[in-house]
């Protein structure tokens, strides 16, 4: 029985492709592209020689019975037009269909838009929301913008420089002057990335017209703990499960959650216990 091998390729530099992906395309079957054209390029340049198939949004669910008769007599390659299968690009269909016929899937990682736009962005990458692209209009964007905008976590988004400066507006008049790292042509010739607030990014690219694929990575709303009360902070100490929790360990935890400071609150616990032993 054959494997379904997700291919990341390069999303502009086609040295950014790793050896083993190199190696997959060249061992398997059948690879299935979104982009024959572009694919059949990255493999030209690599001298792969392998039958290339379409697959695409609007011939998906057309292909799922040739591609499963495939992996019966061997391994497939899935490839999107570039960058990591599924992120924003047609395979999940396929993968569920792989799954229940029970064949396997294996990721072969590598370049995502995203992810590259985010390590380089300056913004914290410990929490994030990967939203794809934005609604394209306005109405359905805000609509999104307004439902999304007290999350905590670093926001990503891709875009098209058609309407780039319409979501930035709308960015800014909903979500204030925050950070943004704005990522256009990634990894390509003309990379560049844009760090600043909002304002600064509507005004830059007002004179500056955009071009090329963006990304655009903007900071989450800052979390400001308003400091507990005296009575607050007693009454959660009180609550406190110190058969399974040191006080240490209490001390450190509320520390975080109500703006004192961990070792005021380490000796509220002794004088606490202390009055109650």
């Amino acid at each position: 029985m054959g494997t379904l091998f997700l291919v990341a390729t390069p999303i502009g530099n086609l040295e950014d492709i790793s050896f083993r992906a190199v190696r997959i395309l060249r061992e398997v079957r059948l690879i299935a592209a979104e982009d024959t054209r572009r694919t059949g390029k990255l493999l030209s340049h690599y001298d792969i020689e392998r039958k290339l198939i379409s697959y695409y949004e609007h011939n998906k669910l057309d292909r799922l019975n040739e591609i499963l008769s495939a992996l019966s007599e061997g391994d497939v390659a899935l490839v999107s037009d570039a960058g990591t299968p599924l992120i924003n690009d047609p395979g999940y269909e396929l993968v569920l269909a792989v799954l229940e016929a029970g064949y396997d899937v294996s990721p072969i990682p590598g370049p995502s838009a995203p992810i590259a736009a985010l390590i380089a962005s300056g913004l914290p990458s410990d929490a994030f929301l990967y939203l794809g692209y934005l609604p394209r209009k306005e109405m359905k964007r805000r609509e999104m913008l307004k439902e999304i905008t007290n999350l905590p976590y670093t926001l990503i988004f891709l875009e098209t420089p058609q309407r780039l400066l319409s979501s930035l507006n709308d960015l800014v008049s909903i979500m204030g002057d925050r950070k943004i790292a704005v990522a256009r042509e990634l990894t390509k010739l003309y990379e560049e990335i844009f760090r600043g607030n909002l304002s600064q990014a509507l005004e830059y690219f007002n004179s500056h017209s955009p071009r090329g694929e963006f990304t655009l990575v903007v900071a989450g709303r800052k979390v400001n703990h308003q400091r507990w009360t005296e009575e607050q902070l007693k009454r959660s100490i009180g609550n406190s499960d110190f058969m399974n929790e040191s006080p240490s360990v209490i001390a450190g935890r509320l520390a975080k959650q109500s703006g004192w400071r961990r070792r005021d609150i380490y000796q509220m616990i002794l004088d606490i216990k202390e009055v109650e032993d």
